[in-house]
């Protein structure tokens, strides 16, 4: 770095969707790069507890999982956060039957301090979700497909 230039750090989240749990359990090399650099910076790597359930759990032994598991913070799927999410669904014209664990995948990056890296393998959603809600994170979700 050149003389008397500092490098800021920003705070913030990574949030993964289930696509974005399995590749880091396979050990996808560009997923654990991503994890790496934001535990290197000091961001949180976040997932909803919901994402285990939708996560592949045949792709790898459960040991591996559980490991992957301790090293992220797995907040839990609150009556807050499902209400939330119920009114996500509501303004995206969503049904919860098809988009409810993406909904409350989207509720809980909404309630992480910004910016958000939201990594999915469905980005189309995952922005409609996120788009128009009152959050303070709102404006600060980038939507990445894994």
């Amino acid at each position: 770095m050149a003389r008397g230039v500092r490098r800021v750090v920003v705070p913030g989240s990574v949030v993964l969707d289930s696509q974005g749990l399995s590749l880091l359990i396979a050990d996808d090399r560009t997923m654990a790069a991503r994890v790496d650099r934001a535990r290197a910076e000091g961001i949180d790597v976040i997932i909803s507890s919901l994402t285990i359930l939708e996560s592949d759990p045949a792709a790898t032994a459960r040991g591996r999982r559980d490991w992957v598991l301790s090293r992220l913070a797995v907040e839990p799927v609150s009556k807050e956060v499902a209400l939330h999410a119920a009114g996500l669904l509501q303004r995206a014209g969503m049904s919860g039957h098809k988009h409810a664990i993406g909904s409350v995948v989207a509720a809980t990056a909404l309630r992480q301090p910004g910016p958000v890296a939201l990594y999915t393998s469905d980005p189309d959603d995952l922005t409609a979700l996120c788009s128009g809600d009152d959050s303070p994170a709102a404006g600060g979700v980038a939507v990445i497909r894994v």
